[in-house]
């Protein structure tokens, strides 16, 4: 790749630029690829860490109420649940962290992209619009029930638990669904600025 096409790519990134090596553009190009691939792994990393804490809450939680079976059942659902999502998350995120070794930074790029695009647009990219409900209402009745100190059937047989959980449950689900689709969209954009980088470093020839 010529040192001026690479100049041109990164102008692309910063205007301010000045004229260097191709080596150092190399290094500049690697850098933000690396800068973005990071953001992801941030957010993975964060939901690695809820889900290890929440599959703590609940293996703990549970183990104290053993003789309550509904909120066992309860905890076993979401705790299910919980875990596939951790794994898949470990999973994509040992994908993504994956070191380049002797690749070219385009090819290296492209496993990421398809990758992620795989994650963020495939064929189960919908699938948290399905699950916010239902992991949210697990969560909270996981949550209320345990400090409640009652059984889980007498806290859903008391007036001031239940309609405290059905005000609350819109805007729970609200509110998690805002968030998820702030989070989504950082995503989107960050993958968009990888496939416009990806694009421009393989029209060079």
């Amino acid at each position: 790749m010529e040192n001026n096409e690479l100049q041109k790519i990164w102008k692309t990134i910063d205007s301010k630029i000045n004229q260097i090596s191709k080596e150092e553009l190399n290094f500049l190009l690697a850098s933000k690829t690396r800068q973005t691939i990071n953001k992801f792994l941030v957010i993975m990393g964060v939901s690695i860490f809820i889900c290890t804490g929440l599959l703590t809450f609940l293996a703990i939680t549970a183990l104290n109420r053993q003789n309550d079976l509904i909120y066992i059942i309860n905890n076993v659902t979401l705790g299910i649940v919980t875990l596939i999502s951790l794994l898949s998350g470990l999973l994509t995120w040992y994908k993504i962290q994956n070191n380049r070794y002797n690749k070219p930074l385009k090819n290296w790029l492209e496993t990421r992209i398809n990758l992620l695009s795989k994650w963020l647009t495939g064929r189960y990219s919908k699938l948290y619009l399905y699950l916010i409900p239902l992991l949210y209402v697990l969560t909270v009745l996981s949550i209320h029930v345990y400090f409640e100190n009652k059984p889980f059937i007498d806290v859903l047989n008391t007036e001031d638990s239940v309609i405290g959980l059905i005000v609350g449950a819109p805007i729970g689900i609200f509110v998690s669904y805002f968030g998820a689709r702030k989070i989504r969209s950082y995503q989107l954009n960050n993958l968009e600025f990888l496939k416009d980088l990806h694009n421009r470093l393989c029209s060079v020839h």
